[in-house]
């Protein structure tokens, strides 16, 4: 069965804001999560398709890949290139924010937690250009990017060195408050430190108290022989810095090809349109022409008709995906001459007297045939 698009899943417009992607979320995980719908195997479908579809609209760099690409672009294709992970760490912390309320839950992930928890850095994706022979050949290339990381100053912490962050007054350090409504406890993240149970007071200078800061990186990636236009490459770890000790995000590399002047892709094969003159089409010839791997020797045969294909086994692509490559492919064109000599014309004037006795003859024998 198809999946169902993320937008219609969370019920919002393709250009909705991500407090109202956000928002839909919420109501969709609190109507239909497992604790308030047990044995309901369609709530926990339903659940399983929100939590996804939040996974990627609600990251602004998956969401743009799904807008461009569909579920396509969701998918790795080829040995070292690897699918999105739905259900990453930060839809983890969104659960926390969204259903704590309701389950007594702290911001820590556990009742009455106390301060932050460590969270997954951010995956950033970034398109890079390869010309049609780096894609034939594979290349090593630098590339750059901007990410967010920890100040190197505080490390994170937002706090000037040698000024450690003083306890909340309001939560006691734990990060949530209790308020007791009849029969239950319920935990709320506390609105003076936002659950980390820390008040900053002497930001750091380097960062103004954020604990990040924007980075640029310089990578060396290698690019596989035979990657195709669309193909995706994950760098695992090279995505923005985690936030309290958590681990780094990825750097999805999304690969463009270049058109090429006279080359050209079909999955696997390597095609090229060879212009030939009449006299070569009819008398054959030997050509050379040059490649992405050297030059090729062409043997055109005598009587060639326009649009033969003359094909060399293993010269095309390699199998990005596994084993093998794909053929050089080589198309005759036979081109009608243009701004011709009074030489060339009186030869074709004369060729055109020959191919008319020839049909003239043709005629004749035909007709004996017949009577």
């Amino acid at each position: 069965m198809a999946k169902q698009d993320y937008y219609e899943v969370l019920g919002v417009s393709r250009n909705a804001s991500t407090d109202e992607i956000k928002k839909a979320y919420r109501q969709l995980a609190l109507k239909y999560h497992p604790d308030r719908n047990q044995g309901s195997s369609e709530a926990e479908e339903k659940f399983k398709e929100a939590s996804e579809a939040y996974s990627v609209l609600g990251d602004k760099e998956k969401r743009q890949m799904y807008d461009r690409f569909g579920f396509d672009g969701l998918k790795g294709v080829g040995r070292g290139f690897s699918d999105f992970s739905f259900f990453s760490d930060s839809i983890f912390s969104d659960f926390e924010d969204i259903l704590g309320n309701f389950f007594g839950f702290g911001p820590s992930g556990r009742r009455g937690g106390r301060g932050p928890r460590a969270q997954r850095g951010r995956d950033i994706g970034l398109e890079v250009n390869l010309t049609m022979e780096e894609s034939y050949n594979g290349i090593e290339k630098e590339v750059e990017v901007t990410k967010e990381r920890n100040c190197n100053i505080c490390d994170g912490s937002g706090n000037e060195p040698g000024y450690p962050p003083e306890t909340c007054a309001q939560c006691d350090g734990s990060g949530s408050i209790r308020r007791s409504q009849g029969f239950f406890s319920i935990a709320t993240t506390c609105p003076v430190c936002n659950g980390a149970g820390k008040i900053i007071t002497h930001p750091c200078k380097e960062c103004n108290g954020k604990g990040r800061a924007m980075e640029r990186k310089t990578i060396k990636v290698n690019f596989p022989a035979g990657v195709a236009n669309g193909n995706r490459l994950r760098m695992t770890g090279e995505g923005e810095e985690g936030y309290n000790g958590g681990r780094s995000g990825d750097l999805y590399i999304i690969i463009n090809v270049e058109e090429h002047d006279y080359f050209r892709r079909e999955d696997n094969d390597l095609i090229y349109e060879l212009e030939i003159t009449f006299s070569q089409a009819a008398l054959g010839d030997e050509v050379k022409i040059k490649t992405f791997y050297g030059t090729e020797k062409i043997k055109i045969q005598q009587e060639s008709q326009g649009g033969k294909i003359i094909r060399f086994k293993g010269k095309g692509f390699k199998n990005v995906n596994g084993w093998g490559k794909g053929d050089l492919l080589v198309i005759l064109k036979v081109v009608t001459p243009t701004h011709l000599t009074r030489k060339e014309r009186d030869l074709f004037k004369q060729l055109r007297e020959v191919e008319k006795q020839k049909s003239s003859e043709h005629s004749r024998e035909d007709s004996n045939f017949v009577n």
